[in-house]
């Protein structure tokens, strides 16, 4: 595989999809813009839910993006795992009412295989546990070996928040070998270890639910797929963790320097100088995007 810094990588993606008819937007701000329901944008397609939901017309009915997001949740394992950090960027490919399985499938396939050049027998499938539809497109249309796809429920391959638009999902994880394994004979697709390496997340929304918990058919299905860039540049730069990815490299170095510690020769302060690292590019985007510190709300968050 060829070893892309994390800046080709996103270049590659947005002009890919610019080369399916995808209009390419620049990334928006961390601070949501007439969204009360969120604090701070943490997924790629949270800016765009005007148009899945209607309220606004998209510029086009194809959009490309990479969007900074911002999550807290994990905070207490960044540092520890390979691949988790309060500050990231996600590539995201966007349907409104315009294509959707079979053209979400077909290019993330193509993007991976012939774009990115990932060895075929490394990825991993998997699909919601009722999805036959999309099984039969990733394996009759698209060629995938049925034995490298796996069903998993509700929790991990259903994408809902509340009531409205969701869908079943899709999504496709990396071997990054036995060196990352937990090294139980049980490891597989889904294990928290670091082997296999979920990377690019494809939701289907074809269903409404309602206040009455019913799935309703959409009219005109949407696709909302992400793909989290610093960990695609783990797979094509193979290193251990976000950390080691180029341009995040560069600022640890930095962190090492000012501190006078060595990374790699205690694991205790590298999880240390894994979590300034993060803090510091957290810090730095949200800063330039008006956040400031304060007591409460995204202040907090800052501080």
């Amino acid at each position: 595989m060829k070893k892309y810094g994390l800046n080709e990588l996103r270049e590659k993606y947005l002009s890919f999809y610019e080369s399916k008819e995808h209009l390419r937007l620049p990334s928006f701000s961390l601070v949501p813009q007439n969204d009360a329901s969120l604090l701070l944008i943490n997924a790629g397609m949270a800016p765009l839910k005007p148009y899945f939901t209607g309220k606004e017309k998209p510029p086009k009915s194809r959009v490309t993006t990479c969007q900074k997001c911002i999550r807290t949740p994990d905070i207490e394992r960044v540092g520890k795992t390979a691949r988790h950090g309060t500050f990231f960027e996600m590539l995201g490919n966007f349907s409104f009412g315009d294509y959707f399985k079979h053209e979400a499938t077909r290019w993330a396939w193509e993007f991976v295989t012939k774009e990115l050049e990932l060895p075929v027998d490394r990825i991993w499938i998997s699909i919601y546990e009722d999805d036959d539809e999309a099984f039969d497109i990733w394996t009759k249309e698209v060629g995938v070996a049925p034995d490298h796809i796996v069903r998993f429920g509700k929790e991990d391959n259903f994408w809902e928040i509340g009531t409205g638009p969701c869908g079943p999902c899709s999504e496709l994880y990396f071997d990054r070998g036995e060196k990352y394994g937990c090294g139980s004979p049980d490891c597989k697709v889904g294990c928290e270890c670091d082997r296999f390496v979920e990377f690019w997340n494809l939701v289907f929304t074809q269903f409404d639910k309602d206040e009455n918990g019913n799935y309703n058919k959409l009219a005109h299905p949407n696709i909302d797929t992400g793909m989290g860039l610093e960990r695609l540049a783990v797979i094509m730069q193979d290193v251990d963790n976000i950390f080691e990815v180029d341009t995040i490299k560069n600022i640890m170095e930095a962190v090492c320097k000012i501190s006078g510690k060595t990374y790699k020769q205690d694991e205790k302060t590298d999880v240390s100088l894994r979590v300034i690292t993060d803090h510091i590019r957290s810090g730095v985007f949200l800063i330039y995007d008006g956040v400031q510190p304060s007591n409460e709300g995204r202040g907090d968050v800052l501080r």
